[in-house]
């Protein structure tokens, strides 16, 4: 009798598993955003840590970003960005932008592709603005946290959004991935510093 009850009672159990999962729902777009400007701010941070001065500062050409210089550029960007998005979500999307402007994944694609180099804008050369890594990353951890209030407003910022300098119409999701794929973007040249082949040992 035993036997005979186990593979109905597993299938009752597989059936109940499968109407469970079907019932749980998405992650939503609000979801997806947050978790996406945490993993970057981790990766981020989990990039420079535990470096030496000499790691720091390091260089693998004249004209090359060391790695403070690319920790300033992410901390100095945020604000920046952070500014941009600020004003574009107040707008509602027009009827001409809104059938373009979701594009989340082709940003996230582009961003991260270093095979495509762009200049930085000047007021975010690097210049040792902040004194020192120290002051950098606390600057950079204290703007990443007001990007995460204002990603958790409630504002719908798939119907919210404006021309984006780069990408065109985006709406407010986009303009937050955007900022979040640049910080990203900076933390793989933080990691193609450290493979270069004469990066300091310590």
């Amino acid at each position: 009798m035993m036997k005979r009850s186990f593979p109905i009672l597993a299938l009752a159990l597989l059936v109940a598993g499968t109407l469970f999962a079907a019932d749980k729902p998405a992650a939503s777009d609000r979801e997806n955003l947050l978790s996406e400007l945490a993993r970057t701010e981790a990766r981020f941070l989990t990039s420079v840590e535990g470096l030496s001065e000499a790691q720091w500062n390091f260089k693998a050409a004249p004209d090359r970003w060391s790695i403070a210089e690319c920790a300033e550029h992410i901390a100095a960007s945020e604000p920046m960005i952070r500014g941009m998005i600020a004003e574009a979500i107040k707008k509602e999307l027009t009827a001409e932008m809104a059938p373009s402007a979701n594009k989340d994944e082709a940003l996230m694609k582009g961003l991260v592709d270093r095979s495509k180099k762009f200049k930085a804008p000047e007021p975010l050369v690097p210049t040792n603005r902040y004194g020192s890594t120290a002051d950098a990353l606390a600057s950079f951890k204290k703007e990443r946290a007001e990007t995460v209030a204002l990603a958790s407003g409630d504002t719908d910022l798939r119907t919210h959004g404006d021309n984006h300098f780069l990408a065109g119409p985006l709406d407010g999701q986009g303009w937050f991935l955007f900022l979040s794929g640049h910080s990203e973007r900076h933390t793989l040249q933080i990691e193609e510093v450290k493979a270069d082949p004469n990066f300091p040992k310590e």
